[in-house]
């Protein structure tokens, strides 16, 4: 895969399988690579963004950082101080890109409209939002606290998602198309989980200490959701599109309406990888 003409002439599930194993197997850059190279020679209007986001960075950690760098400075302004922020947030933890690797995996298996790894790296504003979260999560941790709550400021302006740098993500985290996600400063995500857009996880009021969600792995949310309190969702649930979820939810049980309510059992272990939201 290292030559841009060995991406040629594959079907679209054959594309897919080699992405699902670039991402697999820890060699996202190269796979990111190859088919930035394919797509400059194909579509030459776009070799130049190809080459300022990819071909001409040295590692996923620099083109990260110059994407996202972009996306949060648009108009240029603040670009230094961000990409400053996003380097120094991966210096103190380079885990992070296992992290997004994780994540772009599991955009590749669950949202069918992604034929390979490059897209959400370009275009999907909900790896980008999440990325630069993990980034601003490791900026809170080693105490650069208010430098991490700009990032945040930037990720709501620019990408219409507000998720606290104190929030604790999993990996594996898919947010479809993502604008209107909102989760508050204690809340927990555990690892395989998937939201549509417009989730919240959101307190009760203007009560203080542990006052947000808690969604445990392999949980589906579906758009609109609105998640309010110190509630745990048990692992494996299935949150219908538009609820209001006030209280706890258990394992692999289904909920929907407003308020919330049970519905059944969740058709599978792990909703959140079969993404099927009917209930």
């Amino acid at each position: 895969m290292s030559k841009s003409g060995e991406l040629d002439g594959l079907s679209m599930a054959d594309a897919r399988s080699i992405a699902l194993v670039c991402a697999n197997e820890a060699s996202l850059w190269a796979e990111l690579r190859a088919r930035a190279a394919a797509i400059a020679l194909a579509e030459p209007t776009l070799a130049a963004l190809l080459d300022r986001y990819v071909l001409a960075r040295q590692s996923l950690g620099e083109a990260i950082v110059q994407r996202l760098s972009e996306r949060l400075a648009p108009t240029g302004q603040d670009f230094t101080l961000v990409a400053q922020a996003l380097e120094s947030a991966l210096r103190h933890d380079p885990e992070v890109l296992s992290q997004m690797r994780a994540d772009t995996r599991a955009i590749l298996e669950r949202d069918p409209a992604t034929e390979h790894a490059l897209i959400p790296f370009l275009w999907y504003k909900g790896f980008h939002a999440i990325s630069a979260h993990r980034l601003a999560h490791t900026l809170w941790k080693v105490g650069r606290r208010d430098l991490a709550l700009h990032l945040q400021s930037l990720v709501a302006a620019h990408l219409a998602v507000d998720i606290h740098p104190a929030a604790r993500f999993g990996v594996g985290i898919l947010l479809d198309h993502a604008t209107g996600f909102v989760a508050g400063e204690t809340s927990i995500v555990e690892d395989n989980v998937s939201f549509l857009h417009e989730v919240t996880l959101g307190g009760t009021g203007k009560a203080r200490g542990d006052r947000h969600p808690k969604i445990r792995s392999g949980v589906l949310v579906g758009a609109g959701a609105k998640i309010l309190g110190n509630i745990t969702i048990g692992e494996g649930a299935k949150i219908g599109a538009g609820s209001v979820v006030l209280k706890d939810v258990a394992p692999h049980t289904s909920v929907a309406g407003v308020p919330a309510v049970l519905i059944g059992k969740a058709s599978v272990d792990a909703p959140a990888l079969d993404m099927d939201h009917s209930l």
